[in-house]
């Protein structure tokens, strides 16, 4: 594997002239394990040990990947800091240029007894809306002791709004639910992600970055639940009911996006085809310098998915009477699934790539932009 560095400049032409930029005071994200950078671990107290992290950061970092998520990727593009988890208080967090309040297994509807987390995409504006509320008597109480740590007024006004939630919704309807069940509850779903996108507005929120959900049957955990009968895998082996819901999901968001546009005018909506740029991976993986598309790299029981629901990467646990660890393979920039849910830093990166190429967006990117971006060939 080589690592090449590569600048790569985008310049496209955009419909009713409508543009993304790129120069941001600040960003605040929302969303669930695919963008937590420790608020789970945070807020439940939970131990996220090596090998996850082992990659960028050596020690754990709090997010589940062996490495940096897509949105370290992606603030890194923007030259912003990586985001500090809102639920973190140790280690002197400085909250100047934004907040992430995304928390893994998060949702968009309410959470209930049973979910992994509590903190569901209403409850993660509420955090917002105190988190903005708090900074701005901070500031305006103390003057300039805390200036270099919290947002000023009108960062929150130029700030972009990063959301990419929904995955947990519709994979864990499949739990109880039978396929047109799922793809009836979708409506709603979105009648919930789009009240909360309203607060935001109210809160002054005028850029709003939305990513749409993966092919959630490519991953090693619902193929293992769902795919044991061949009949109900795609040719790729991934389960076909599962990227149907994605992709109607999907579709049922990108309207509501250009609906939400269209309604706000002085707003600026970016829907962001993660699903494409995914799919595409998968489906090519070979040709992209990886080597194996569905496996994780992080897990017990070998090929061909190397995952099992009772434990999870990092973890030793006795199973059938044998003490077995959950161990990272050799080269995780090999694997694009990391433990059987999350990507890997590698495939990550990938991603990052092709979304700041502009092409996967509406609307597409308008500017001439650079992006010094690690590339791998």
């Amino acid at each position: 594997m080589r690592i090449i560095y590569v600048v790569i400049f985008v310049t496209m032409h955009i419909q009713n002239s409508i543009s993304v930029d790129f120069n941001y005071l600040s960003a605040f994200n929302f969303g669930d394990s695919n963008s937590d950078t420790g608020d789970l671990v945070a807020g439940l107290g939970i131990h996220l040990d090596l090998p996850n992290g082992q990659n960028s950061f050596k020690i754990s970092s709090q997010r589940f990947c062996d490495g940096r998520l897509l949105i370290d990727y992606l603030m890194d593009a923007m030259d912003m800091p990586f985001l500090n988890p809102y639920l973190d208080s140790l280690g002197l967090p400085n909250f100047k240029k934004g907040c992430n309040f995304a928390a893994a297994g998060s949702t968009i509807l309410s959470a209930n007894p049973t979910s992994v987390s509590p903190f569901s995409f209403d409850l993660q504006i509420s955090q917002f809306i105190r988190f903005k509320s708090r900074a701005l008597e901070l500031l305006a109480r103390t003057g300039r002791k805390y200036e270099k740590y919290l947002p000023p007024l009108d960062y929150y006004a130029k700030g972009l709004y990063m959301i990419d939630i929904g995955q947990n919704d519709i994979a864990g309807a499949f739990y109880s639910k039978t396929l047109d069940q799922v793809l009836a509850s979708i409506p709603s779903i979105l009648e919930t992600f789009e009240a909360g996108l309203k607060r935001l507005y109210d809160e002054g929120a005028r850029n709003f970055w939305i990513h749409n959900t993966g092919p959630l049957g490519c991953l090693a955990q619902n193929i293992a639940k769902f795919g044991t009968d061949s009949t109900k895998l795609d040719e790729f082996g991934c389960v076909s009911s599962h990227n149907q819901a994605a992709k109607l999901f999907n579709l049922q968001l990108h309207a509501f996006s250009n609906k939400f546009q269209a309604q706000f005018r002085d707003s600026n909506v970016t829907y962001v085809d993660i699903f494409s740029i995914k799919s595409n991976l998968i489906a090519n993986y070979s040709r992209f310098g990886f080597e194996n598309p569905i496996m994780a790299c992080c897990g017990i029981g070998g090929a061909p998915l190397n995952y099992d629901s009772r434990i999870s990467c990092g973890q030793t646990k006795v199973i059938d009477g044998t003490s077995v660890t959950a161990k990272a393979c050799n080269d995780s920039s090999e694997y694009i699934n990391w433990d059987g849910i999350h990507y890997t830093e590698a495939a990550n990166q990938f991603v990052s790539s092709q979304i700041l190429t502009g092409k996967y967006s509406d609307p597409p990117f308008s500017d001439q932009m650079p992006f010094l971006l690690g590339l791998k060939f």
